[in-house]
C-alpha cells in the first residue's frame, strides 16, 4: 500500500521552509509567557477553559449559522500568497477577478509568522470587498522539546493571526495526523501514532486555539485538515486519550473538520490500507461537525491535462462531493490549487499556470462544474 503520509510531499516541503520561522515564534512565547502560566500547565487550561465558555456562549447560533453560510461557501480554492512566485506576480485584484470567474467563494492560505499573518490580512480586505472569503491555515511543524512549548507557540501564533484580521473561521495547523504516524501506518488506531509527535501537536493545536479566541472569540475553529486514513488522530483530541492509551488528558474542542483528498487515495467513501477499507466520511461524520473538504486535487502524473480536468469534476472528486455533501454534511469544497507552483517542489496541481495567467484545462472544467451545479 502507497504510503500516503511520503506521497503527500507538499506538508512535509512546507515544514522544512519554516524552521526558521518556528525559532522566532518561540523566543516570542517564551518572552511572552507570563500570559500562560506555569510550564506545568495551570496557564493552558486556564486559557482552554476560556476558550470553551466562549464556545458555549455561542453554541445555540451555530447550527443556525451553519446552515446559513453553507449555501455561500461551499466551493473554493487553495493559494499561497505567503510563498511568492505566481502569487506575487498577480495582484490581489487579478487573483479576485479569477476567483470570481471560476465561483469560488473561499480562499484558504498559509501563515506562520506575524509578517506573513499581516500580509495575508490585507489581502483578504481585498478578497472580502468582492465577495471572497479568505480564511488562514496556520503552520507550525513539531520541533519542541516538551508540549508546553508547542502550546505556546502556537498560542503567539494564534494571537498574531487573529489580530491582524478578524477572520470568519481559522484553520489550526496542517496534516500534523501525518507527521504524528508511528511508521507507515493506515493512522484509524490510536496505537499507529508516535506518543510524543502526538503530545507536541495537541500542545501546538491547543495552543492555536487559545491565542485565537483571546483576541477574536467568535471566530470558528477548522482543526487541521487531515489525510487519508488518520483519522484516529481527530478521535484522540476529541476523547482526551493518547497513543499510549492513557485518558484523562485535554480535551481539544473545534467547530469544523477539515480533510484533505488526492486522486491516488481512491474513493474517500471506501479507503482501503492495511486496515482494510474505512468510508473516512462517514468516521469524521460521527464527530458530529461540519466537514470541509479544504484539499482536494489531482496528481500531476495521473495524465494529460484533459485527464486531470476530467477526473477533477468526475466520480472520484467533485461530482462525489457534490452528491454526498447533504449524507456528509460537507459544507465546503476547496481545490488544491489556483497556481502551478513555480519551484517544482509541490507540482503542476493549479487551476492556472505559474505564470498567473495562463488558463489550463482544469480551470475551464471547475467553472463550468460550479456553474452547472450551484450550491
Amino acid at each position: 500500500m502507497k504510503n500516503y503520509t511520503q506521497t503527500n510531499f507538499r506538508a512535509v516541503r512546507l515544514t522544512g521552509a519554516l524552521s526558521v520561522s518556528k525559532a522566532s515564534m518561540i523566543a516570542v512565547a517564551v518572552a511572552t509567557s507570563f500570559l500562560l502560566g506555569a510550564c506545568g500547565g495551570g496557564g493552558n487550561e486556564a486559557l482552554d477553559a476560556a476558550a470553551t465558555a466562549a464556545a458555549a456562549s455561542r453554541n445555540t447560533n451555530v447550527a443556525v449559522n451553519n446552515a446559513k453560510t453553507a449555501a455561500k461557501i461551499f466551493y473554493g480554492a487553495n493559494g499561497h500568497n505567503n510563498e511568492g512566485g505566481a502569487y506575487d506576480i498577480s495582484s490581489p485584484a487579478l487573483q479576485l477577478s479569477q476567483l470570481q470567474d471560476l465561483g469560488v467563494k473561499l480562499y484558504r492560505n498559509e501563515v506562520y509568522s506575524q509578517g506573513t499573518a499581516n500580509k495575508l490580512a490585507g489581502i483578504a480586505k481585498t478578497m472580502a470587498a468582492g465577495g471572497v472569503t479568505v480564511y488562514p491555515v496556520m503552520l507550525m511543524g513539531l520541533d519542541f522539546n516538551t508540549e508546553a512549548d508547542a502550546y505556546n507557540a502556537g498560542y503567539q501564533l494564534g494571537v498574531w493571526t487573529a489580530t491582524a484580521y478578524k477572520y470568519p473561521y481559522y484553520e489550526v495547523t496542517n496534516e500534523l495526523d501525518a507527521a504524528a504516524l508511528a511508521g507507515n501506518v493506515d493512522g484509524v488506531y490510536p496505537q499507529q501514532f508516535d506518543n510524543g509527535k502526538f503530545q507536541t501537536a495537541r500542545g501546538v493545536i491547543r495552543g492555536m486555539i487559545a491565542g485565537v479566541k483571546s483576541v477574536d472569540p467568535n471566530g470558528k475553529i477548522i482543526l487541521g485538515g487531515g489525510t487519508w486514513m488518520h483519522y484516529g488522530f481527530d478521535q484522540m483530541l476529541a476523547s482526551g486519550t493518547q497513543p499510549d492509551g492513557t485518558t484523562g488528558h485535554p480535551v481539544v474542542s473545534w467547530d469544523i473538520t477539515a480533510w484533505h483528498w488526492y486522486s491516488d487515495m481512491g474513493d474517500i467513501t471506501n479507503a482501503c490500507g492495511g486496515t482494510g477499507c474505512h468510508d473516512v466520511l462517514a468516521t469524521l461524520q460521527k464527530m458530529g461537525k461540519p466537514i470541509w473538504i479544504n484539499e482536494f486535487g489531482v496528481r500531476p502524473w495521473l495524465g494529460s491535462d484533459q485527464q486531470i480536468a476530467a477526473y477533477l469534476v468526475g466520480n472520484r472528486m467533485m461530482a462525489q462531493y457534490v452528491a454526498v455533501a447533504s449524507k456528509y454534511n460537507i459544507q465546503a469544497i476547496q481545490t488544491y490549487e489556483l497556481y502551478d507552483d513555480p519551484t517544482g517542489g509541490e507540482g503542476a496541481y493549479g487551476l492556472l499556470k505559474n505564470d498567473g495567467k495562463t488558463k489550463k484545462a482544469a480551470y475551464t472544467a471547475f467553472k463550468n462544474f460550479v456553474a452547472a451545479n450551484p450550491k
